[in-house]
Order: C-alpha cells, then sequence, then structure tokens
C-alpha cells in the first residue's frame, strides 16, 4: 500500500514521460506495483484484500469433523487433497485449531501418560505381527458385525501390508503371513507375536506343534510378546491405529473384499512407504521404503506352507458360488444350499462340498477378483435341462390383451353384494321344466271374441 503523496508522484513522472522502469527505481517500489496504481487496479491508502486458501474449505472439514470428532487431521488431510487443497498439512492443523473447527468431547477423558523404553530393531531381525479387529464391514461381504486385518510390520523400517480376513483360525493367519511376506519383499530372522491362541499357548506362551511346522518352512525364529507387554511391538501398534483410522475409518461401503484388499495396498504403498524417517545414526531422513530397501531379507520360499482354507457359502438360484471375486458352479440341484469350500494355501484348486464331505465339484482357482464364471459343460447342460423342464410343465404368463371375463364364482359373489334373489316364478318353472303352447292362449282369446 501506497500513500496518496506516492500516487500523485507516480502520475506525475509518468505525465513527464518517466518509463516504469525509472519510476519505480527512482521511488524505490516494485514495478508491478507502480503499474498496478498507474492503470487504477489499486487505490492509494487502500490494503489489498488477502485470499484465504482456506476458506473453500471450512465447511467440508466442519461438517466431517461433526461427523466425526475423532477423525485424524492426517486422515482429513488426504480426503482434502483429493478435493483439490494444496496447502500443507501444518497450515490444516492451525486452521483447525485457530478456528476451533474441531468439538470437544465429552465423553472421552485424556489417556494416561507413561514412558516407554526404546528397543533396538536391527535392519532384517525382526517383523510383527497382529491382528486388527475392524467393526462394521460392508452388508454385501457377509462377514456379519466384524471384519479382521492381519498386520505385518518391518520393526526397523517400519513398512508394513495388511490382510483382510473374515476369520482369525490357523489356516487364514498363515495364507495372511504367507501374502505379506511377499508384499514386504522378503522373510526377516524372526517373527514378534502377541499370545494368540494360532501361535502358541497363551498360559505358557509356548509354541504350538502346527505352528512349529510353519516357523520351520520359512525359517524363522518365534518370540511371544510376554503378557501385559504390547510396548515390545509398538511398531505394529502404531500401524494398528494408523490402518484403523486413516484406511478403514473412511473406507467406501461399496467395494467387494477384493477392492478393499487392493485399496488397503495401495494405501500401504502410498502412505505407508512414502513416510519419512528419523535416523538415530545421524544420517538424513529417508521415506520408508528407502530404509526398507536397504533391509537383508532373505527370499520367501516358492511354495507357501500348505495348510487347508475352508470357507461357507450358499448357492446362488443359477447354482453358481461365490468365492474371492469368482463365481463357480456346481450342480443345479443345489441352489439355495450351503455347501463348503476348501482350498489349499497356494493351490489353484478349490473343492466345493456339501456339508457331510462330500466333494461335487473342483474348479480351477482364478485369480482374486477378476469376475470370471467358471462353468463344467455337465452343470451348463443340467441347469438348462431343468430349466427347459420347469418351464413347459409352468402354465405360460398372461397375454397383455388377453380377455378374462368374470367367472360363475365372481358373479356370484356379486349378486350378493347387490342383494339379488331369484323369483319363485322363474325358479318353478326351472325346477319342473314344463313348456307351454302359445297355440291354447290363441283359442281362447278367439273364443271370447265371437258373439253369440
Amino acid at each position: 500500500m501506497i500513500t496518496r503523496e506516492e500516487d500523485v508522484d507516480f502520475h506525475a513522472l509518468a505525465r513527464q514521460g518517466w518509463t516504469i522502469t525509472a519510476i519505480a527505481r527512482h521511488v524505490g517500489r516494485d514495478r508491478k506495483t507502480v503499474r498496478d496504481y498507474l492503470n487504477g487496479k489499486r487505490e492509494p491508502g487502500v490494503r489489498k484484500q488477502a485470499t484465504d486458501p482456506f476458506a473453500p474449505f471450512v465447511a467440508y472439514v466442519t461438517a466431517r469433523l461433526v461427523e466425526d470428532p475423532h477423525l485424524w487431521a492426517i486422515t482429513l488431510f488426504d480426503e482434502l487433497q483429493a478435493l483439490g487443497f494444496g496447502s500443507s498439512y501444518q497450515t490444516l492443523t492451525r486452521q483447525i485449531r485457530n478456528r476451533q473447527l474441531r468439538p470437544v468431547c465429552a465423553d472421552c477423558g485424556r489417556a494416561t501418560e507413561r514412558a516407554n523404553a526404546i528397543i533396538p530393531h536391527p535392519a532384517g531381525e525382526e517383523t510383527q505381527w497382529d491382528w486388527v479387529d475392524l467393526p462394521d464391514p460392508p452388508d454385501a461381504w457377509g462377514w456379519g458385525s466384524m471384519a479382521h486385518l492381519l498386520v505385518g510390520s518391518l520393526a526397523h523400517s517400519g513398512r508394513w501390508r495388511g490382510y483382510l480376513s473374515a476369520s482369525m483360525d490357523q489356516p487364514h493367519l498363515v495364507e495372511g503371513l504367507d501374502r505379506i511376506c511377499r508384499g514386504l519383499g522378503g522373510v526377516t530372522q524372526r517373527w514378534r507375536f502377541d499370545r494368540m491362541a494360532t501361535v502358541c499357548h497363551p498360559g505358557s506362551g509356548r509354541v504350538t506343534a502346527t505352528f512349529a511346522g510353519v516357523a520351520k518352512h520359512y525359517g524363522v525364529m518365534v518370540k511371544i510378546c510376554p503378557p501385559r507387554a504390547g510396548h515390545r511391538k509398538g511398531v505394529v501398534e502404531k500401524v494398528n491405529h494408523t490402518a484403523a483410522q486413516r484406511w478403514w475409518r473412511t473406507l467406501a461401503d461399496d467395494l467387494t473384499v477384493e477392492q478393499a484388499q487392493a485399496d488397503c495396498d495401495r494405501f500401504a504403498t502410498l502412505r505407508g512407504d512414502t513416510r519419512l524417517r528419523r535416523s538415530h545414526s545421524g544420517e538424513p531422513k529417508a521415506t520408508v521404503a528407502t530404509v526398507a530397501a536397504r533391509e537383508p531379507l532373505r527370499p520367501v520360499p516358492p511354495i507357501p506352507y500348505p495348510l487347508r482354507l475352508t470357507e461357507t457359502r450358499v448357492v446362488s438360484r443359477q447354482a453358481l458360488v461365490s468365492y474371492r471375486g469368482n463365481q463357480y458352479s456346481v450342480p443345479p440341484e443345489l441352489a439355495h444350499t450351503t455347501m463348503t469350500l476348501t482350498q489349499t494355501v497356494g493351490a489353484w484348486l478349490v473343492d466345493i462340498a456339501t456339508p457331510a464331505g462330500i466333494v461335487v465339484a473342483r474348479h480351477r482357482l482364478e485369480p482374486d477378483g477378476a469376475g470370471v464364471q467358471v462353468r463344467h459343460h455337465t452343470h451348463v447342460t443340467a441347469l438348462n435341462t431343468m430349466a427347459i423342464t420347469a418351464a413347459a410343465a409352468a402354465r405360460g404368463p398372461h397375454r397383455r390383451k388377453e380377455r378374462i371375463p368374470p367367472g360363475q364364482t365372481a358373479l356370484a359373489a356379486a349378486a350378493t353384494l347387490r342383494g339379488d334373489q331369484p323369483t319363485s316364478s322363474s325358479s318353478s318353472s326351472s325346477s319342473s321344466g314344463t313348456v307351454v303352447d302359445l297355440a291354447s292362449y290363441e283359442r281362447a282369446a278367439h273364443g271370447r271374441n265371437t258373439l253369440t
């Protein structure tokens, strides 16, 4: 902003033939400022109003924080970036704080703070594992009120991957371990778990016989956390918090299980691997992906540990069973029944059996989420035959212009409603069945008209 005296000098020098550059050099102002005042774009003594880049997003931020007072600011920052927010995360938190946009939750108190010891994690030494309960999955998944996410995180670099599952049994655990290890890029020296029953005996902490075979297959040592010592696997605990608050909390309802799994992998790569990590050795900050690339990981075995996965499904009316984003056929007489699907981890075949254990179909597995319908030709033939037979036995649909007048039952009901009663003459004549000859009436009338 300039004074009116300076504005007068600008115009006077311009009328005397001075160039804008000469005027700016003479008065010590920027050329753009001089040009704006000479062209009338700015007025002397009036300060230019600065635009507020956060103003267009106030309504959205307010609505989201009213809906969810505990929504992380970084989660909100992820959403705002997709809406065109170009400022930094620090700007967002400052605006939320200065404008007091986050409501106070009276039901939640401040958590108790405690001191935590620093546990060193050398590169390539440890992978931490944990299950996260995710409430209220989409109804279309058919998983009930709870989904489960197995999270595996490299303790040194912090790189993590997740595996969505409807069950936390040992076969699904082993499948998740294999998938996550391949996503992380290798196997560390040891795996750390809490006292989950699928890995150890919760009371003693000793590894079960069934999981010992899994550990031998992948060549890792198994470390079990002591009771009530969750800080020993604090890396994966923090990842659990991040996955629940930044990914699951805003997951759309219209996603399938396979699409949600792909979205989880995308989130872990986009938001997790790009996070900057501090270096305690004096080195400059580096991303999680950069630190993880330097970890000495061993390759994952080429074949997963062979455990059998078992899940139940309901057969559709087209004699199809949905499994991991694809559909597989069964004999048509099994429509609307509950079947059991069995798959060996890492195998490419799936068996479909009755609850009694009788295998009725075996198909080659398609990639998860491919949307493929796999039908055996015998099932197709049987389904077509059953459909044709049922169509022939059933009456065809009514034509739109077909004439169907009221029947005897409808007419009798209508007469009752109108109060119509049958006459005695008509009933007597109909009951006797006598036929009257009209010639007799003619002779009688002729005799009456004759004069005697």
